[in-house]
């Protein structure tokens, strides 16, 4: 029978992300000899070189690379097994591990956080930020519980719950022509260029399905990383842009050189919804946060 211990993968899982005995050590509360020692006593075990031990750096081996891989799926495993019997026991307690897009989260999660808190006292949530085609591969392999995301998306394996329905705002500089005060006509963006974030975020293409509707065009010459990216240049006067409503809340909607402006209904927006794998073991959990949220993000 295989006589691994977990300890010693924890050891080699955290000598490959460290690169260094000492922060190693430290990463896994114990001495440096301690883990030095135990590490030798796995290479020994295995009958190969794990770790070329430099004087500043240490670096995996191959072989040491491709046991590190199964080693972290084997303490991801471990904790998947503490969390299952945490959830049987008390479905509500535990942890969670919650995805959100990085056009969701900085805006919806300071809303929510408290809420959450209050309403499940016993959950520990722990917060990623992915973009859509990462969040879901990365909850098909089971690395996170649950993600919230932009709707529709490929629920192949998945259920989902939706959440909310979003506005999109137009924000413009503040000398610009549809900087006026009043709710804001579709109509009214023909023409217009468009600054938009880059490949990769889904925002980018709910904000095109908008501009193709109503006439405008994207900037060709400027794609944005973020929202805040896009924020600073419309204040900059390069250009217009759409929003998620939330990202124009509270501190948010502060920012000078912008006038920000709602649609007259009906508005262009989108659904954001919470997905988590049909055969999740954490699905009252993820149920509850999703009412949570589902009853204070807009509110």
């Amino acid at each position: 029978m295989t006589d691994i211990k977990l300890r010693d993968l924890h050891y080699l899982v955290a000598l490959a992300d460290t690169r260094h005995f000492g922060r190693a050590a430290a990463a896994c509360h114990v001495s440096q000899p301690t883990l030095s020692a135990q590490l030798k006593k796995l290479e020994q075990y295995l009958g190969v070189q794990l770790i070329e031990r430099g004087t500043r750096r240490a670096s995996m081996t191959t072989a040491g690379e491709r046991i590190v891989a199964r080693a972290r799926a084997m303490l991801e495993a471990s904790d998947d097994i503490v969390e299952i019997a945490k959830s049987f026991a008390d479905p509500l307690a535990g942890r969670l591990r919650l995805a959100l897009l990085p056009t969701i989260g900085p805006y919806l999660l300071p809303r929510v956080t408290p809420r959450l808190r209050k309403a499940l006292p016993r959950l520990e949530l722990m917060l990623y930020e992915y973009q859509t085609a990462t969040l879901l591969a990365r909850l098909r392999a089971g690395e996170i519980d649950a993600g919230i995301l932009a709707l529709p998306v490929d629920l192949d394996g998945l259920d989902v719950m939706p959440l909310y329905d979003e506005p999109f705002v137009l924000a413009a500089p503040s000398t610009h022509r549809l900087a006026k005060s009043g709710p804001l006509r579709t109509a009214d963006l023909a023409g217009e260029a468009v600054l938009l974030l880059e490949d990769g975020h889904c925002l980018r293409d709910q904000a095109l399905d908008v501009c193709n509707r109503v006439g405008m065009h994207e900037k060709q010459d400027f794609r944005a990383t973020s929202l805040e990216t896009l924020r600073q240049m419309v204040a900059s006067g390069v250009g217009v842009t759409l929003l998620p409503e939330l990202a124009t809340r509270g501190a948010y909607g502060a920012a000078r050189g912008i006038a920000v402006r709602a649609f007259a209904r009906p508005a262009p927006m989108r659904r954001i919804g919470a997905v988590w794998r049909t055969t999740s073991a954490r699905r009252e959990a993820i149920e509850a946060v999703a009412r949570v949220i589902a009853t204070h993000a807009l509110g």
